[in-house]
């Protein structure tokens, strides 16, 4: 076997542990996860688990990694397709929706800032670089769409930022229980109200 396979089928098995690893933590949580339990799941021996992941909290670390690639590349790749400013926000909202029916059963990166929030150490550093990072783009979002004149000069990026992401919790939270298509009208209509807030009256009216 040459190198380059040998190395090829190590990142396939390290892909496969972390999408076992992932299904595993959607229902019991990052902290739910065990050495041996995925071990298990994937057909493994728990030495050759730790021949990928030399312990517990660097599988959940690469559980973070893994969730917020495909985050990353299910919200925000797309939403930069779209012209600078009220454009590209509105598809962050819009793919940012998607994200939640598709994890409307549970999404990992907001479940694991509830287990974390109060606690010190490497997972809760990871987790705030992550929502720190998703909150700082939409905020450039908002600051170019102010620049662009199409909300008012006064608008406060981080509150914007703060509320939108407030509107997505509630989405979450209400799609899990009363299902996705109310929890996604209110949540239109929330937004839309919270952006004609913040809107110039030219833009308003051209929207």
């Amino acid at each position: 076997m040459t190198t380059a396979t040998a190395t090829g089928k190590r990142a396939t098995t390290r892909e496969t542990i972390l999408e076992h690893a992932y299904e595993l933590a959607r229902k019991d949580g990052l902290e739910g996860l065990s050495i041996g339990s995925l071990a298990q799941d994937v057909g493994m021996s728990k030495s050759g688990l730790f021949a990928h992941f030399g312990s517990r909290e660097e599988l959940q670390l690469a559980v973070l990694q893994w969730v917020e690639t495909r985050f990353v590349g299910s919200i925000l790749r797309p939403a930069l397709l779209e012209p600078r400013g009220l454009p590209r926000l509105r598809a962050m909202v819009l793919h940012w929706k998607e994200w939640g029916h598709i994890h409307q059963s549970g999404c990992v990166l907001l479940s694991a800032v509830g287990e974390y929030d109060g606690r010190e150490g490497l997972l809760r550093e990871a987790i705030l670089k992550q929502q720190r990072g998703w909150r700082e783009q939409m905020q450039r979002a908002i600051g170019q769409a102010v620049e662009l004149k199409q909300l008012d000069a006064d608008t406060e990026a981080e509150q914007f930022a703060f509320e939108i992401y407030a509107l997505m919790l509630g989405l979450h939270h209400d799609a899990g229980l009363f299902g996705y298509e109310e929890a996604s009208q209110r949540t239109d209509a929330a937004f839309n109200r919270l952006l004609g807030s913040y809107q110039t009256t030219v833009e308003r009216h051209h929207g």
